[in-house]
Formats: structure tokens, sequence, C-alpha cells
């Protein structure tokens, strides 16, 4: 019987989770990574996978208001093993944020993984933490008197990141930004050939699939309902899922069927396949893609071979710093560098990031992100395009690493955004993601995509 038992709580989500966030803590694995294994490893049912989902992104997304709520019933937390304090955290966030989970299952859970991963003594440890928690409550973080605390522990972002965000964008914005990130992201297609998208997007409700307009980008839908991977039209390469603000990267380059195109930091290779959809092979057309993994090349192909685009793409196993060894000077007609950044733009889709972050990070990243730069520029012919990208909202990995390039390569210049891609400027963006100086600067809470910065510079001479 107690063998039973104990299989049963091993392959129960509740314990699967507590793994999981354990890992995510001090193995620094992926959340979104992580999740895919076990969901794959276990074969979960549908009701499973989305309990599964919730509390490992619930959890690790107020990782830090959980533990504020738990603070006056721990005496030493950093004397607790790393997955007694997860397992509190895990039933703390169900009390509190999950209405449909009586009490009495949540405790009984956490004991019975307690005495599977440890012993009778931790068990009634989390039995007397979580009995307290139910009779005493919790501590309201809204009542905390200093501000950045406050946003620090309503928002669970470490006090340093809660302070750059408000120098640089101002009180009122870091905290419509920071506690925007407790909402879930929404799951985004890119249509292949934006000329069906209506065509594509009825037909998808006809298979169950129901998607309305992306705000931002022209060539995209978000799911409301339904599954995608099962869809037709996303095995057959019609569709893919690809987040609205990288969408629009592609769309920069203002490619022509003939162009020779680089992505100098391809993997995993959604953007890459974009711009390979502007291209026709008869003509020449040709996106060489580049990455120093050789699991990551095999990704990108993996994908191209899917959406039929494999016959535009090349790929290179090569360091972007290292691109002059294998092209000629002004060999592209439109150079991408999507360059490898903190990632804090994906905050909400990748709640770990904001505590695995730092300032001496950053500060690494910039070095490697204008060294490509500056490696790549000089593949540009004049006239061309070399479009900057990343998928963080750190200033100096952005403005400030253009405004460098731009001071001492006076030979590129910044095309706004609006007029980037479409001459006369009349296909224009939300003013909310144009900047003064023409980039585009997109925040998770503009329209609940993922933060994004681009820039489009052309080579003048």
């Amino acid at each position: 019987m107690s063998k039973k038992k104990t299989n049963k709580i091993v392959h129960s989500v509740r314990y699967l989770a507590t793994e999981m966030l354990d890992a995510i803590d001090t193995e620094g694995a992926y959340s979104n990574i992580l999740l895919n294994a076990i969901i794959e490893k276990e074969q979960l049912n549908s009701a499973d996978i989305g309990l599964l989902t919730e509390l490992v992104y619930g959890v690790t997304q107020r990782k830090l208001t959980l533990d504020y709520f738990l603070q006056p019933f721990i005496r030493k937390p950093q004397k607790m093993q790393s997955w007694v304090i997860n397992l509190l955290r895990l039933s703390v966030y169900q009390i509190v944020y999950l209405d449909k989970i009586p009490d009495h299952a949540i405790f009984y859970d956490a004991v019975e993984i307690a005495k599977q991963k440890g012993h009778t003594g931790i068990a009634k440890l989390v039995n007397g933490v979580l009995r307290n928690f139910q009779r005493t409550g919790w501590q309201d973080w809204e009542e905390i008197p200093d501000q950045t605390k406050k946003l620090s522990i309503g928002a669970s972002v470490p006090e340093w990141l809660v302070k750059k965000f408000i120098k640089d964008f101002g009180h009122a914005k870091a905290e419509k930004l920071l506690l925007s990130l407790q909402h879930a992201p929404y799951l985004s297609l890119r249509v292949q050939n934006p000329e069906k998208l209506d065509e594509i997007r009825e037909a998808l409700e006809k298979e169950g699939i129901e998607t309305e307009r992306s705000p931002i980008s022209p060539v995209g839908l978000r799911v409301k309902s339904g599954k995608v991977t099962h869809s037709s039209f996303f095995k057959k390469g019609a569709i893919t899922i690809q987040d609205e603000s990288s969408q629009l990267v592609a769309l920069f380059g203002k490619l022509e069927k003939a162009d020779a195109v680089l992505d100098a930091c391809a993997a995993p290779g959604g953007k890459t396949i974009h711009m390979a959809s502007f291209l026709d092979e008869g003509s020449g057309g040709t996106v060489h893609a580049l990455d120093i993994h050789e699991h990551k090349i095999q990704l990108i192909e993996e994908n191209a071979r899917r959406m039929n685009v494999s016959n535009r793409i090349n790929t290179h196993l090569l360091d972007a710093k290292q691109a002059d060894t294998q092209f000629s000077k002004e060999q592209f007609d439109v150079v991408f560098v999507d360059a490898p950044c903190s990632g804090l733009g994906l905050m909400r889709r990748k709640p770990e990031i904001k505590y695995v972050v730092t300032k001496q990070g950053i500060t690494s990243l910039q070095e490697e992100q204008y060294n490509i730069l500056t490696a790549v520029e000089q593949l540009v012919r004049k006239g061309g395009r070399l479009v900057y990208s990343t998928c963080t909202l750190a200033r100096e990995e952005n403005q400030e690493i253009v405004e460098k390039f731009l001071t001492e390569h006076p030979n590129h210049r910044v095309l706004p955004a609006n007029s980037a891609v479409n001459e006369n400027g009349d296909e224009k963006f939300p003013s909310e993601i144009v900047t003064s100086e023409g980039y585009i600067q997109i925040f998770p809470d503009d329209f609940g995509t993922d933060g994004f910065f681009i820039c489009v510079m052309e080579r003048v001479e």
C-alpha cells in the first residue's frame, strides 16, 4: 500500500513541480525547456499539463512575493534545503492564487512529498508552517512603506533591477511594466504568406483554433483557443509559433527577392526563416545563418525544412565575430544582428531571468554586442542595411550600443522606423513603440508581447 502511494506521489503534478522549481533554482535550468522535457517524459494529460505549467511559471514569476509571505513563518530559511523552500512556495502559491484547489489537498500532497523527499521531521515542519499560514494569513506587500521595496516584492523583481528601471523609464512606467509581468504571455503565430493571413485565420477557426490579429505585427496572429501544433497549417509550414515583437525584425530588412542576407546570430531560426520567406532561390536570394553551437545549427535546419525554405538558407558553424574570415567586404545587401543579450524583455515568458541577470553580466554582454556589430558592419554593401535587435530592456544593450557604434562608424546612419519599412512612411507602427530617435522599443506592458529593441542603419559610404 505504501509503495503504491509513494509511486503515485512521485508522479504527481505537485511533486514534479517541486523537482522542477528546485532545478531552476539550484541548477540554472530554464523553465520552458525543462517543462517541455518533463511533459514529454511523463506523458501527462492536458489537465495535468495545464496545472504543472501554472504551478512552475506562477511560483517562479512570484518567488520574491511568496518569500515575503513565508518570512514570518520560517525562522532560518538559509538553513533549509532548497527543495523544502520550493515545496513551501508551491503550497503557498496555491493557497493564495489558485481558488479551485482546496487547502486540504494542498496540505496532504505537501506532507506526502516532504516524507518522500525527506523524512517525518521535515513533513511535520512543512505541515506546521502551512497550518500557521492558513490560520494567520499573509502580510500585505502593498503596505510596505519603502516604494522601491514595495514594487520589488509586489512584482517579484530584485531591488537593483527595480531601481534601474525607475532610473531609465520613470517610476510610473517602471511600475506598470514590472507588474504586467505577472500576466501569462500570449501564444502568437506568424503567417508565412502575409497575403493569405485572413484566409488562414478562417481556416484555422474551422480546425478549432480561434485567433485574432496582432496589434503590432502585420504578419501575426494571437491564439485565443485551440491546439496550434495539431493544425494542418502548422504541420505544412504555413504558420509558425513566434512572438509578435520578433516578427518585426525581418520586416525592417526590406528584403528583395535576390538579396544576399547575413543573419549573424541566427538560432533558433525563427527570424532566419522569416527572412528567407522574402527571397527567391531562382533569383539568387540567400540567407547565410551563423551560430557557434552545432545543435543550434541543426535546429535552424530542422525548422527551415518544416517551413519549406531550406533551399534559401545556408547555415555556418561560425562565430559572428569571425564572419570576415568566411565572407567578403560589402558582400551583403542586409546584415541582421539579433545580438546575444540579457533577455530582460522575456521576463514574462522566462521568469527565472530576472533573478539571474546581474549588472556585471550586462556589462560583459555590451562588449560582446559591440564586437559583433563592428565585425560585421564591413560586410554590408554601400546603401545596404544593418539591422540591430535585442530582446532586452536595458539601455546599455540597446541605445548605448547603437550610439557608440554610430559615433565610431560615421559611414552608417539611422533609418527611422516608419520610413525604414516604407519609404513614404505611410506604414505606421503604433506610436508607443517608436522612439524619438527612430528606434523600435517595445515594452511587455505596451501590447502584452515580449520586450524588444530594433534599430535599422544604412551604410552611406
